[in-house]
């Protein structure tokens, strides 16, 4: 399912979630690998009209798999992706959300259990602290016998979300084209074929991820680099009496000058460079083309393709692709209080369930010299922000932001 508009994945939406990269590569090539580990090789991939999917995946190659594509013509929702795929589906079939790159510790599972009961439904299940934002079942045993999207405090049926890997029988499509499309139509019709026919769960014991937020990548990209992370350099690097310690992935070409210190987990693209004295530590993730000036420090944080960077902090943050982010800028990533840090998303101010969080830029967003950012800001793709500024809040895509105080405007 990769045709949605990705509305709560804001500043970080120009295009689909899945084409999002970590450690060189978008999330959804990490999904089908696990698909195609699992012995599940006949692929049907739902995109937007824009084929942003079906372009982003020419560059990669999958001969044990056949990969068919069809478009969604207007988001409106999981259950309506479903029955655009209709025509291409022949027997049972798996739906997944494209965030699951941790597919193959839960498909063989399914799969075995879906053989001893013949023309039911699965669905992965598992445990979650924020049951708010996710679809919340309720049990008989491993029996589905109601579900709410999304309750309100006091009116969860459990603790038990649904994970996003379904499977369904052919005959649930009648199922679905009764209910009206709307975003959940899918779990409507889910809770109408629990009634007349029967659900059943595979139940995670831990904790799933998910993507819905943009800080939700750092949990994705941490059980990468736990699962995928290799010691390695490329032969055509370049690392000029520098430290590198732990586990570090350095591609090709890269240059890391003198003095310079990576402090693994680590993963550093192909083309980047590394100035005199940076650090870059603690699950940084740096993709093709970054440039990371002298003195500057990175920890926990992702910069996309071609961001570059001059002296300054950057902790727990993401870049979009190709920001340019000038000298001396700091990214706080703490509150004084330690407490949760908080920021606004569509409107409504909600808590990240971090203690930690930077800011997060859109692509191609320009910030001038010794800029402070507060935690949890998000800034829009396209912006420019003056030199000497301080951001407090949120800034829309394509925003010109001047300092009143320093610039009298």
């Amino acid at each position: 399912m990769a045709a949605g508009e990705c509305s709560r994945f804001w500043p970080l939406n120009q295009t689909h979630k899945s084409l999002f990269k970590i450690m060189g590569k978008p999330l959804i090539c990490y999904l089908i690998e696990g698909l195609i580990s699992s012995g599940v090789k006949d692929l049907v991939i739902v995109q937007s009209p824009t084929g942003d999917i079906a372009a982003a995946l020419k560059n990669y190659s999958y001969p044990k798999a056949k990969i068919n594509y069809v478009s969604q013509k207007n988001p409106r929702g999981t259950g309506d992706a479903i029955l655009t795929a209709e025509n291409l589906i022949k027997d049972n079939f798996l739906v997944l959300n494209p965030e699951r790159v941790d597919c193959q510790n839960y498909l063989n599972k399914i799969i075995i259990k879906s053989k001893k009961i013949k023309d039911s439904a699965l669905l992965l299940a598992g445990p979650t602290k924020t049951p708010h934002l996710f679809g919340i079942l309720k049990l008989k045993d491993d029996k589905v016998v109601s579900l709410i999207e999304k309750p309100k405090p006091g009116k969860e049926l459990s603790n038990l979300k649904i994970v996003g890997i379904y499977l369904f029988p052919k005959k649930f499509f009648p199922y679905l084209k009764k209910i009206p499309t709307h975003p959940y139509s899918l779990e409507e019709a889910i809770f109408l074929f629990a009634n007349k026919e029967d659900v059943r769960i595979v139940k995670s014991n831990e904790e799933t991820f998910s993507l819905k937020f943009p800080w939700d990548l750092f949990e994705i990209r941490d059980f990468l680099m736990a699962q995928r992370l290799k010691s390695k350099i490329a032969k055509s690097a370049k690392i000029s009496k520098a430290i590198v310690e732990g586990k570090v992935q350095i591609g090709e070409n890269v240059r890391i000058l003198e003095n310079a210190v990576i402090k693994g987990p680590c993963y550093i693209g192909d083309n980047c460079v590394i100035g005199n004295h940076a650090l870059v530590r603690e699950h940084s993730d740096l993709e093709e083309g970054v440039l990371i000036g002298a003195h500057a420090e990175v920890a926990r944080s992702i910069f996309q393709d071609k961001v570059s960077c001059h002296s300054g902090f950057f902790g727990d943050s993401i870049f979009g692709k190709n920001c340019w982010l000038g000298a001396g800028i700091a990214t706080a990533n703490k509150r004084f209080d330690k407490k949760e840090i908080k920021t606004i998303v569509k409107g409504e101010k909600i808590g990240t369930g971090l203690t930690a969080l930077g800011a997060i830029v859109g692509e191609d967003t320009k910030i001038g010299v010794n800029t402070s950012l507060m935690p949890g800001v998000l800034i829009g793709a396209g912006c420019q922000v003056s030199p000497h500024s301080l951001i407090t809040k949120n800034i829309k895509d394509n925003q010109v932001f001047y300092e009143q105080s320093l610039h009298g405007r």
